[in-house]
Formats: C-alpha cells, structure tokens, sequence
C-alpha cells in the first residue's frame, strides 16, 4: 500500500479525496475544482444515488440530484461550479469544502443511514486514498 493509502469499504465506497487544490487558494473556478472526491462503483449493477449526500466533518452537504454511477465507474465530484457529466458532479461551491490538514468525507444513503467514511489527518500529501 501506499502512504495514506487504506483499504476500500466496499463495493460502493469512497475511494480518493483530493483536499488540497494545488497552487494558492484563490477562489478560482480552476482551483475550487482541484478539490474533489472520487465514489467508486466495485459492484456489477448500477446504483442510484439520488437523494444520497456526501458531506464533511463541518456539514457542507451536496445533495445528489438524478444520477446513476454504472458498474464498475467512477464519479468524481467537484467542489466548483460546471456542468455534470456521466464521471463528473459539481457541488456549484464558491468556497473551498475540504480542510487542508484533517477532515472527514461522509457518504450517506438517502436513508441518511452512512454508507461509507474516509478521514484524513495529513499535511504531507494533498491527497488520501480512501
């Protein structure tokens, strides 16, 4: 494994946050989309995310609208402003989410029931394998 890198939760999990955005935090549209968080599909079914929430320890929330993450893909979503793809969600943020030295990402159903976490404590990477 590699430093900061743990095992997957499941088949539906939380598999890297990027929480450091490089360069000087200023806001930018290019910088605010530098910080993001990966959901990996393991299973060999789509699952349906909507109504489900990804939030941090502070409880920003994104609420997922209509969106479906197919078998074995991955989503990225982006704390900036853009337009959603089939790989990429934007939360349309205009401050950053996640802390530069320790924070949490909490993956819930739309339930709230939690699904999945991944928590940091690091200064040394910019980034955590969840």
């Amino acid at each position: 494994m590699l430093p900061g890198q743990a095992q997957a939760a499941g088949p539906l999990h939380i598999a890297k946050i990027w929480y450091d955005s490089p360069g000087s935090d200023d806001r930018s549209a290019a910088s605010l989309n530098a910080e993001w968080v990966q959901i990996k599909n393991s299973t060999t079914k789509p699952v349906n995310l909507k109504g489900w929430t990804l939030t941090d320890a502070s409880r920003h929330k994104y609420t997922f609208g209509a969106f479906t993450l197919k078998a074995g893909k991955t989503v990225t979503v982006k704390t900036g402003k853009g337009t959603n793809t089939n790989s990429t969600l934007f939360q349309q943020r205009g401050a950053y989410v996640w802390n530069n030295d320790k924070d949490t990402a909490t993956l819930r159903r739309s339930t709230n029931a939690v699904h999945d976490t991944c928590s940091y404590n690091s200064t040394h990477y910019d980034y955590k394998n969840c």
